[in-house]
């Protein structure tokens, strides 16, 4: 069960974050992976897998080793998937004509092959290939998900698959995402609780709909500044107060599930911070320490373990071999 938030905060002097908090029912391991340009990929789905090279580097986290959940690639183009149970992905026949892309791989094809938002929608507007999702590994949870994008601009759109069909959300405005409802619906409740202040009163229980209200009203409250020092704080603060409790899930409510992890990126400076929340430091990776050309290894920070490092921590990855992405 899965249930997160996604947030983005404009600050001054083009100042861009974008923070999110990953929530699942069980044990969700993560680590860190840097990959560098020139990666050969395909989406593994079988003879009619779409085939891509990795334009540009990126730094993500993953999800069981198995898909790409979050991250940001050497543009500041920044990338989050969120559960949506709504979601109903179009039908897809393996090793028929119709090219496609697993799940897992989504979100990592956008890192590598585009440096904005505008690039993303106007790519994957066109359908050129379908999104295939499938159970996760084990269980017998099919994986309902949605995409999100930020840019160093500001700029925002959301993907979602609504009965087989692509919607795209695109508008600066759509600083704020959470689970379900859809995005839309999400928009609708948003705008009734804007007629109330928040001073006076704020919608506190840890469903999704609440949450969205709440990162909306408080990333536009917090400081407006360029001043890292009190911006990436206050959008911790942020993320942080719509985060849900360790030990706290619902067997009838999907969307609510502990909080595993969050991230802050900051899209301005080129820097990745990572919180496990039974760690007592945040890590984060500094862009400018990464080797992201073609002839650079493939590494990763091991966190699954629940390993606890501080601070700026690039000097930490170890060259890896890249994991092998869910698929058909």
């Amino acid at each position: 069960m899965s249930a997160c938030t996604r947030v983005v905060y404009k600050g001054t002097n083009e100042t861009i974050i974008t923070a999110r908090s990953m929530d699942w029912k069980d044990d969700i391991p993560a680590n860190l992976w840097a990959f560098p340009r020139g990666i050969k990929r395909d989406g593994a789905v079988g003879k009619s897998s779409v085939k891509w090279k990795s334009k540009y580097g990126s730094v993500i986290t993953s999800s069981w080793d198995i898909a790409t959940s979050d991250g940001m690639n050497e543009k500041g183009l920044v990338g989050n998937l969120l559960w949506l149970v709504e979601s109903k992905y179009p039908s897809f026949e393996k090793d028929a004509e119709t090219p496609g892309i697993s799940i897992a791989l989504w979100l990592q094809y956008v890192l590598d092959n585009f440096a904005t938002v505008e690039e993303t929608v106007e790519a994957l507007k066109k359908e050129e290939f379908v999104v295939v999702s499938s159970f996760i590994p084990g269980t017998n949870k099919f994986t309902t998900v949605h995409l999100s994008v930020s840019d160093k601009t500001g700029d925002n759109a959301i993907f979602e698959y609504i009965n087989g069909k692509l919607v795209i959300h695109h508008d600066k405005s759509y600083v704020t995402m959470t689970n379900s409802p859809t995005f839309k619906d999400q928009l609708a409740i948003n705008t009734y609780w804007e007629g109330i202040p928040g001073t006076i009163m704020l919608p506190g229980t840890n469903r999704a709909s609440d949450r969205f209200v709440r990162a909306s009203y408080y990333i536009n409250a917090i400081p407006k500044t360029d001043n890292v020092r009190i911006a990436i704080p206050s959008v911790f603060s942020v993320i942080r107060n719509c985060s849900v409790p360790l030990g706290i899930s619902s067997a009838t409510e999907p969307n609510i599930s502990s909080t595993r992890w969050r991230t802050v990126a900051d899209q301005k400076n080129l820097v990745y911070y990572f919180d496990n929340v039974l760690n007592p430091d945040v890590v984060w990776v500094s862009f400018k320490n990464i080797d992201f050309s073609e002839k650079a290894s493939i590494k990763k920070l091991g966190l699954d373990k629940n390993q606890s490092y501080a601070g700026e921590s690039s000097a930490q990855f170890k060259p890896a071999k890249a994991f092998q992405f869910a698929g058909l």
